[in-house]
């Protein structure tokens, strides 16, 4: 059965009891079958986009009052005529209203199949429809916008362009095919090679941003490392505004990971406490130092702690040449500043401050863990792709644009060996059709259409 001859029914509220719910119907169908359940002014005969108070009924019996809002294709979401209905937010109300329809010929959508029709209807392409999921599943202000930046064709117009152009040499290649025995050259190959270095140059800080948009989508992992009683549970808490890890100045008292999140200007932080990095006999100690470890080469940045007032500067020299070869990001965080008065013996730091930030806080007086804060957020944006409003953050478009990059290297590749035209014309169309998986286009028809929709054959 054709997709687009079935009407499709499903919640588009999460379940739970609720003040309303809402139900979604779309298809051709979905005002005809609509309108004789429902007691209120006749649907069919309403304009679009417009509301109607009224009763859903099964044969005398009342279901429920609802609100119908009508959607006329092509004017909807999906392109198709679409009902919503807007119910009491009973679970048992909503499950007797979609089985009501049920039994009239609708039947249930599949997961995602209202976003699946609006992208077969062309309402917007691939990177679109994912956006929307994206968008759903956003929490912080980052990844909210880099899905509102997808969903709004941002990632479709960085592309769009420099693949026309492409399309366009594809064709004049595929149309020297055609003239193989006269020895034409319709495609100028050093403007094919220019258009290889445009494509590069908006392809190549989209594949950088991946890394970002990681981070962006599934937070930043920040471990806590340092040794036993350097702070580092005071500072969880701190950060965390809870006593979330237990506080204690006998050494060896946290023995496993502790994790919670926070925001920290719109991006989602993931904090980590570790055990205290030590030699131990102790078995249990030994495995969360185990686990220490571990954590931190999954880490996106590490933050060192130590005791100002005990940690020399030859450990903290080795340290920091232990996290250098992690080949993670780090903060070396010198904490108990409070604890310092004019006997103290002054630690000399300088050293620590090649190519890193050094920040000295006291995590128990809640000194300069704000300037923390600001040094984490730069340490995850400091970036050159971050000044751009498009950043990748789906694995699918990753792979296909690095595809890409390899297709375009080929080109190059190519260009520079003066292969034949039927070959150079192959690595053209893989790089068309990574670029086309990305969007859901389809490369191969849109080849023939661009040689006989711009050229006169024989004219």
């Amino acid at each position: 059965m054709n997709l687009f001859n079935e009407t499709i029914i499903a919640p588009s509220t999460p379940p739970g009891v609720s003040a309303i719910a809402v139900i979604r119907l779309s298809g051709n169908k979905s005002i005809q079958i609509t309108d004789s359940l429902f007691r209120g002014n006749k649907l069919s005969e309403q304009k679009s986009h417009t509301v109607h108070f009224g009763t859903l009924t099964d044969g005398d019996k009342i279901v429920d009052e609802v609100v119908i809002a009508l959607f006329k294709g092509p004017n909807s979401f999906t392109k198709e005529d679409t009902v919503e209905i807007s119910c009491h937010g009973s679970p048992f109300i909503v499950e007797e209203i979609i089985k009501l329809f049920l039994r009239h010929g609708i039947r249930m959508a599949e997961p995602g199949e209202f976003t699946k029709r609006a992208f077969l209807h062309g309402r917007f392409d691939l990177t679109q429809a994912e956006a929307v999921a994206d968008l759903i599943h956003s929490d912080s202000q980052h990844s909210h916008q880099a899905a509102i930046n997808q969903m709004r064709g941002g990632f479709s117009e960085k592309l769009a362009i420099s693949r026309e152009k492409l399309l366009h040499f594809a064709s004049m290649v595929e149309l020297e095919l055609d003239f193989g025995e006269e020895d034409v050259e319709f495609a100028d190959r050093s403007d094919l090679r220019n258009l290889v270095n445009e494509l590069n140059a908006v392809i190549d800080p989209l594949i950088k941003s991946f890394d970002l948009g990681q981070v962006i989508k599934n937070g930043v992992a920040v471990v806590i490392a340092g040794k036993p009683n350097a702070g580092k549970s005071t500072l969880l808490n701190m950060l965390l505004s809870e006593e979330k890890a237990i506080v204690s100045d006998i050494a060896g008292t946290t023995r496993d990971v502790i994790e919670d999140q926070i925001q920290i200007e719109g991006i989602n932080f993931r904090f980590i406490d570790t055990a205290g990095l030590r030699d131990t006999t102790d078995h249990i100690e030994a495995l969360g130092v185990e686990r220490a470890y571990e954590q931190m080469k999954k880490a996106s940045i590490i933050v060192y702690l130590f005791d100002i007032t005990t940690e020399t500067p030859e450990e903290l020299q080795q340290r920091k040449e232990e996290l250098t070869a992690l080949q993670v990001p780090y903060l070396m965080v010198a904490n108990k500043v409070d604890k310092l008065d004019v006997t103290s013996p002054v630690i000399e730091l300088s050293h620590l401050n090649e190519g890193e930030h050094l920040i000295q806080i006291s995590a128990k007086r809640e000194k300069d863990v704000d300037l923390l804060k600001k040094k984490l957020v730069e340490k995850t944006l400091t970036k050159e792709v971050v000044k751009s409003e498009v950043i990748i953050t789906n694995a699918r478009h990753y792979s296909a644009l690095l595809r890409t990059r390899e297709a375009l290297s080929a080109v190059e590749r190519g260009l520079d060996n003066h292969i034949t035209g039927d070959l150079l014309a192959e690595d053209i169309r893989a790089a068309l059709g990574s670029l086309g998986e990305i969007t859901g286009e389809v490369s191969n028809e849109e080849i023939l259409g661009n040689i006989f929709g711009k050229f006169c054959i024989g004219k």
